[in-house]
């Protein structure tokens, strides 16, 4: 036979010439291919739910697998039981996932299991045999290229609509939001209201401006002749849907379809699964509901919520025993959620049950700062591996990018190895980059753009890269970058504190210090990685930092449903941990700074009653001194507080400069509180130095006479 024409190649392990023809469906195979015997060992080292998953061959069947429960053990025994009974033709089966990686895996363990000829590929990869095949017979034209990156044609789009100088941050997160519009169904007329009702936003941009954007970018790549990633699915999905002999004989060649990881599943990837299906019902689904975390990419924690009410009949099968952790780390998973609550329709599922021996106590553990924190998980890393575990299987995990410079430096000083997944190195981010080489530039010059202060040189400084003393508002690239940035900022204060004399050359220094302390990393060394970049890996210890309120849950996640995203969030961290599970907070950002912070509320449940976090009661919500106390002003205050601010606003933009350089907000707010009428007055306020009276009193005064 020859290599089928629209379905998937063979595994490189198959055997030679047993791919499909292209003349039509194959004959189902006998039952005498596969002794019964055979069939019967692959259901034995499967315990009692995975079993009945394995043996679940026919209807639709929706499996909800716990973290750590053997999902994919499951399902590629399953596949692979169906082979061997003669129910499964194995090139009839088509087996979806969401990396390469996992694919690569199912096809290896079906290897293994005798089944070597079920494709397993990714949505795309499955989508793009077909559309490539079927595209010259419906278009009478050459496949077009596929755009591996849209960064291009997104500036470009932004240059027609009159956007030449945004940041590239600004552009990456403009390119995921095409994505996620494409993904979603969400076509670019539609677009501002769809995006206004689900809070989207991209860096400050006018959602009608995004939209415009949309619809040049689409217009670039027709121009070009070139298509994107989610193009893939789309032309796949139109051909089967315009045309019923194509989707017939693609339907021939799939019969059975089972879909790994389905909670990650979005819209468009959903119409493509019911368009391969064409109404027949042998799919099995497999995911948890407890680890959607990729709504800002499409996933809907609904579709899967919304699956056996789709097909009323399917069988559903939860994995409810964890073979990974402790029982001590299961307690907590198993906490994090309120018991069988609700979440999207359906029952999240069953709590998970222990199978390993008892380990060592989770710990929660508050730190003054984030250097202490750091410090403190890099001693814990030195001691477990005196104790014999290797660093590769230990793991920190954080929110965001910018939280790794801590841990880098803190490891690199006891010369930790590490390997970053997901992230950057911090001093080789673009941005940094960028930054370390303009405060290296004004050092050498000599010239002072602010007060005189290091932190409002620094901040001039920064400001010449966009960097302002409020973050942009919504999540993505651009809110990343700003936060690297204002580590930087934070680098300067802690320096100054310690050192008030200490300038942009002293700064640089550091800088330059904490980047050769943050050796080069390696792959046999603790991995430093983002939650969300840790969802299915696992380590034998895990340290979650960062936990603080305003982390995580993010200050982004202001809505039930986010502030939901967030806790599956948390869940994906701690259950990632098989033997150990730390989990920390820094109660201030910097030394000796305002130690405000409190930790998450998903701990509520979790800490102990004589937890010094606790203070007596439940874990304190915090509000920043500054924004409580402007919510006691009276009116008359309030408006003059409001009208210090709009000077500041007005002398940064005129200087040049971000507005902290000038006066932070607690100086404002001291300001309006003391109301000093002379410049005796003005020294005794916080934040309010020498050189600040001299350029900006007088213009104070008159406004607080005028208040």
């Amino acid at each position: 036979m020859t290599d089928a024409p629209f379905g998937e190649a063979p595994s490189e392990s198959a055997p030679s010439g047993s791919a499909p023809s292209e003349s039509g469906p194959l004959e189902p195979a006998s039952l005498e291919s596969a002794p019964l015997e055979s069939a019967q060992s692959l259901l034995e080292p499967l315990d009692p739910e995975q079993r009945a998953a394995a043996e679940a061959l026919r209807g639709p069947v929706c499996i909800v697998a716990g973290a750590g429960t053997g999902k994919t053990r499951a399902i590629t025994h399953r596949m692979a039981y169906g082979v061997a009974t003669g129910v499964y033709e194995p090139t009839e089966v088509l087996a979806l996932s969401f990396t390469t990686k996992a694919a690569g895996e199912m096809r290896e363990r079906l290897r293994r299991l005798g089944a070597p000829n079920v494709q397993a590929r990714t949505f795309h990869s499955a989508a793009l045999r077909q559309a490539r095949f079927f595209w010259p017979t419906v278009y009478g034209t050459e496949f077009p290229e596929v755009v591996q990156s849209k960064f291009g044609l997104v500036r470009n789009a932004a240059g027609r609509n009159g956007l030449r100088s945004l940041d590239a941050a600004v552009v990456r997160d403009l390119a995921a939001e095409i994505e996620w519009a494409k993904v979603s169904n969400v076509d670019p007329s539609s677009y501002p209201d769809v995006a206004r009702a689900r809070g989207r936003e991209v860096a400050g941009l006018d959602r009608g401006q995004v939209a415009a954007l949309m619809v040049s970018y689409e217009d670039l790549k027709r121009e070009a002749n070139r298509i994107d990633m989610e193009d893939i699915l789309l032309v796949t999905a139109a051909i089967l849907a315009d045309d019923e002999r194509i989707a017939a004989r693609v339907r021939s060649q799939y019969r059975w379809f089972v879909v790994d990881e389905f909670q990650d599943v979005n819209p468009l990837q959903s119409t493509l699964l019911d368009l391969w299906l064409g109404g027949r019902e042998d799919v099995c689904v497999v995911g948890d509901p407890r680890q959607t975390i990729y709504s800002f990419a499409g996933a809907s924690p609904r579709i899967l919520a919304d699956f056996t009410t789709r097909y009323p009949d399917a069988q559903r099968i939860e994995l409810v025993r964890n073979y990974r952790s402790t029982p001590q780390v299961v307690a907590v998973a198993n906490a994090v959620f309120p018991s069988r609550e609700r979440e999207g329709g359906t029952v999240r599922g069953r709590p998970l049950q222990a199978q390993n021996s008892p380990g060592d106590p989770v710990r929660y553990l508050g730190h003054s700062d984030e250097p202490a924190e750091a410090a403190s998980v890099a001693d814990d890393i030195v001691s477990l591996h005196r104790a014999g575990m290797p660093y590769r299987e230990m793991a920190v995990l954080f929110r965001i990018n910018a939280q790794s410079e801590a841990f880098e430096e803190a490891l690199g000083e006891r010369g930790v190895p590490y390997t970053l997944r997901g992230v950057a190195g911090f001093f080789d981010r673009a941005e940094v980059r960028q930054a370390v080489t303009l405060l290296r530039g004004a050092a050498r010059s000599g010239q002072h753009a602010s007060d005189g202060t290091l932190v409002g040189e620094c901040g001039a400084v920064l400001a010449g890269l966009g960097h302002t003393l409020s973050p942009p508002t919504g999540a993505g690239e651009a809110r990343n970058r700003w936060e690297s940035l204002n580590a930087i900022v934070s680098m300067a204060t802690d320096l100054a504190a310690d050192d008030p004399q200490a300038g942009l050359t002293e700064l640089v220094a550091d800088l330059e210090r904490r980047a050769a302390t943050a050796h080069a990393p390696t792959a046999e060394g603790v991995t430093l990685a983002t939650l969300h970049s840790a969802k299915g890996l696992e380590w034998d210890a895990v340290f979650c930092v960062g936990m603080h309120e305003g982390m995580l849950p993010s200050v982004h996640a202001d809505t039930p449903e986010a502030v939901e995203e967030e806790r599956r969030l948390f869940y994906v961290g701690v259950t990632r941990a098989r033997r150990r599970l730390s989990i920390s907070w820094a109660r201030a950002r910097t030394v000796g700074g305002r130690q405000s912070r409190g930790p998450t509320r998903f701990l509520d449940p979790l800490l102990p009653s004589d937890h010094p976090a606790r203070g007596g009661g439940q874990t304190p919500r915090p509000k920043k001194r500054t924004a409580a106390a402007l919510e006691s002003l009276e009116p008359a205050d309030r408006a003059l507080f409001d009208k210090l601010k709009q000077w500041r606003t007005e002398t940064a933009s005129a200087a040049k400069v971000p507005p902290f350089v000038v006066f932070q907000d607690a100086t404002l707010l001291a300001l309006v509180e003391h109301k000093p009428s002379d410049d005796r007055g003005l020294s005794a306020v916080p934040g309010i130095g020498a050189a600040k009276r001299e350029r900006y009193g007088a213009q104070v005064l008159a406004l607080l006479a005028e208040g």
